[in-house]
C-alpha cells in the first residue's frame, strides 16, 4: 500500500512533525543553525545543497516557525531550539553506529567543562544543560572532511557555544 503524500491531517503528532522535518536536507540545516550558521550561502557551502533544495526548505521553515528571518539571515526560534533533544540524539546514534573512532563533536557544559551525556546532563556539576550552555568542539572521531577549509568551516570546527552566529 502506498504511503500518503501527506500526513498534515493525519492524527499523530510524529506523523505531523515529520511533515515539517522528516526530509533529510532540513535536520542539517536544523543542525548548521545550532553550530552558528546564519547565511544562505553558507548554509549552501557547510551542506553542498542545491541552491533550490535550500530556499524551498528555509523557506518551509519559516513558515513552520522553526527558523525566523532577519537582515543577519536565518536564526532558530524557540520551536527550533526544541530540536535539539531530537538533533542531540541522531548525532549519539550515529556516533555509536557509524564513528568507530569515537564521537564526531563532544558536546561539554560551557560553565565547568564537563561533558554532557545522551540526555545533555553535565557529568561535573549534574545538571541538566540549556543549548546556549552547550559547548561543541571536535571529537576523537573528527575528521576534517576538507583539506583546505572554507572559514566558515574552520569557524565550525572550533570549540563554541551552540547558537552563537558564526561571524567572519
Amino acid at each position: 500500500m502506498a504511503l500518503p503524500s501527506t500526513y498534515a491531517d493525519r492524527n499523530c503528532s510524529l506523523a505531523r512533525a515529520l511533515e515539517v522535518v522528516g526530509e533529510r536536507w532540513t535536520l542539517l540545516i536544523v543542525r548548521d543553525a545550532f553550530y552558528g550558521v546564519r547565511r544562505f550561502g553558507d548554509f549552501a557551502t557547510q551542506l553542498g545543497i542545491p541552491r533550490a533544495s535550500l530556499t524551498t526548505r528555509l523557506k518551509a521553515l519559516v513558515e513552520e516557525g522553526v527558523f525566523e528571518r532577519d537582515v543577519d539571515g536565518y536564526t532558530l526560534t524557540p520551536k527550533g531550539i526544541a530540536l535539539w533533544p531530537t538533533v542531540r540524539a541522531l548525532m549519539a546514534w550515529g556516533d555509536v553506529h557509524y564513528s568507530p573512532a569515537g564521537v564526531k563533536r563532544a558536546l561539554r557544559h560551557d560553565a565547568d567543562g564537563g561533558l554532557l551525556d545522551a540526555q545533555g546532563r553535565c557529568e561535573q556539576c549534574g545538571s541538566l544543560v540549556e543549548v546556549p550552555e552547550t559547548r561543541i568542539e571536535p571529537g576523537p572521531g573528527f575528521q576534517p572532511t576538507v583539506t583546505d577549509p572554507d572559514l566558515v568551516s574552520q569557524a565550525m570546527n572550533q570549540p563554541r557555544r551552540l547558537l552563537d552566529p558564526i561571524k567572519l
